[in-house]
């Protein structure tokens, strides 16, 4: 692509961008037929990687005329596709430069991967920004200072994050950014010091370190409720006690209107968000655990989230998310390692109502009760998408799938919740009998010491969210063997809880 198609294309994106109402882009789905066929020929024919792989598999794009076609394409992965190819190649035409910016992630290993983007991969990602400014914060009516507390650099979410406020703001949305990145005091700082001059104050960051800062003001007297704090997050899944206990900390008395997390990867941006829909519905399904496992098919409560089926395409196979969708490297049948499922709205729907439950009309009434002006603010037809994360985070024991979202609960009940971070490592281990036992080293809350009394009445808590929410658990392990031995670390503890390094829950 020369210099004059590649500016005439950004202007048009860009202005299409900007004269399309929200509304207008979430009903796309109803009169357009997902293009994921468009993108497979047009990937098959103009990306040096995606033309090599299908011919090391001896497949004919020409042959590929259905979904039925398409569906017995070979997934792709990072193993099998994006490691094995150079990385202009998995650009289009073979151009690493058709792209204007590059931002990296870094897996298990360590070791980075790059993502090139163009300035309009960003536009489709920013309406999903839009999505929650608009439907969730009012931010077309509120002035707002979004403060970008993900990292910065070349990691994927502190830019992309960044740019994507940004664009809302050239669309008219009374929007201001800022961008401390995961400086703690500079947040402080900027939110005592910016904060008054805003109608409202939304952080953008991963949930462990915005609890750290909500934690952390609060030590030093920050009264965040007069900044009327609304939250977005990524990266990491959350249980709705984990909501509850933040929002009560910052004043919050509306969580579906006040949070939204975003289901992104640094493969492909933003996939999916919450909505006041989703997380009204997840709400409903954290008090009731048996609507949760039929539904879900698990004893743990995955995120979930709303799609566009025009932006992005998903398919589940064998229990594991596959996606499609166009970036600098676009990418067809893409296998993240993600396990969960898709649900259409209709179905969601359906579902709820044989438990009694009708998220549309609680959500209205919340509305009500809030004094919201527009009562259908946030419910939108699109399709959901449930996400589990990574199936090897899980350990188990005596059979049982043991996940870290259910000792996270036991973590967040009242009392205990003020003597730990919410860290901890899960771990099954052997005495010298080599009987096994269930491990929970958690890390205690700054100036928290730990007594036995905590420690114990820390592994009485877990143990009831176990036998609550995990029926394997709770019918698999024999009773002597089902209440935890917790060790209590110290914030920072060099071999548990590494400041600095991201935290892993479990541990085989």
């Amino acid at each position: 692509m020369n210099c004059k198609s590649q500016s005439q294309r950004v202007i048009k994106e860009f202005e299409n961008f900007l004269s399309t109402p929200l509304e207008t882009q979430l009903q796309r789905h109803l009169t357009t037929h997902s293009s994921f066929l468009a993108l497979f020929h047009d990937v098959a024919a103009n990306v040096p990687a995606y033309k090599a792989f299908l011919a090391e598999r001896e497949i004919n794009p020409a042959n590929i005329k259905t979904l039925e076609d398409f569906q017995k394409l070979p997934a792709i992965a990072k193993e099998n596709y994006i490691l094995r190819y150079p990385l202009a190649d998995l650009c289009r035409n073979g151009q690493l430069e058709s792209c204007d910016m590059i931002a990296a992630s870094s897996g298990s290993s360590g070791k980075p991967t790059f993502w090139p983007r163009f300035f309009t991969d960003e536009l489709q990602i920013a309406t999903r920004f839009e999505q929650i400014f608009h439907d969730s914060f009012y931010t077309d009516t509120r002035r707002t200072l979004a403060v970008i507390c993900f990292t910065l650099g070349t990691w994927v979410g502190g830019m992309f994050t960044t740019n994507c406020c940004r664009y809302l703001a050239s669309k008219g949305y009374p929007l201001t950014v800022i961008t401390p990145g995961n400086n703690k005091e500079e947040i402080l700082r900027v939110v005592q010091e910016l904060g008054s001059a805003f109608e409202q104050v939304v952080l953008l960051g991963y949930p462990p370190f915005l609890k750290d800062v909500i934690d952390t003001g609060i030590a030093r007297g920050v009264e965040w409720e007069q900044y009327k704090i609304k939250f977005v997050m990524a990266g990491e899944v959350f249980s709705e006690e984990w909501r509850s206990l933040v929002g009560k900390r910052v004043g919050s008395q509306n969580p579906c209107y006040d949070f939204a997390s975003l289901y992104g990867t640094a493969d492909a941006g933003v996939l999916g968000n919450e909505t006041p829909l989703s997380i009204c519905i997840r709400r409903f399904l954290a008090e009731n655990p048996d609507a949760s496992r039929t539904l879900f098919g698990e004893s743990r409560l995955p995120t979930l989230v709303q799609y566009d089926p025009c932006s992005r395409f998903f398919e589940v196979r064998d229990g594991a998310l596959l996606f499609s969708g166009d970036n600098g490297i676009p990418l067809v049948r893409y296998d993240i390692l993600d396990t969960g499922g898709i649900i259409s709205y209709e179905a969601m729907l359906e579902f709820l109502a044989e438990w009694g439950f009708d998220p549309v009309v609680e959500l209205q009434n919340q509305n009500s009760q809030f004094r919201i002006q527009n009562s259908a603010r946030g419910i939108h037809s699109l399709p959901f998408v449930y996400v589990f994360g990574r199936s090897n985070f899980t350990v188990s024991y005596f059979g049982a799938n043991i996940y870290p979202e259910n000792v996270t609960v036991g973590l967040e009940q009242p009392a205990i919740q003020e003597w730990v971070t919410g860290k901890f490592v899960l771990q099954v281990k052997e005495d010298a009998d080599k009987n096994r036992f269930l491990s929970v080293v958690v890390e205690l809350a700054p100036g928290v010491e730990g007594s036995e009394a905590q420690r114990e009445a820390i592994a009485s808590s877990i143990l009831s969210q176990l036998l609550r929410l995990n029926s394997e658990f709770a019918n698999y392990v024999p009773p002597e063997y089902q209440t935890p031995q917790v060790t209590l670390a110290a914030m920072g503890d060099a071999e548990y809880f590494p400041i600095g390094v991201k935290h892993r829950y479990t541990r085989k």
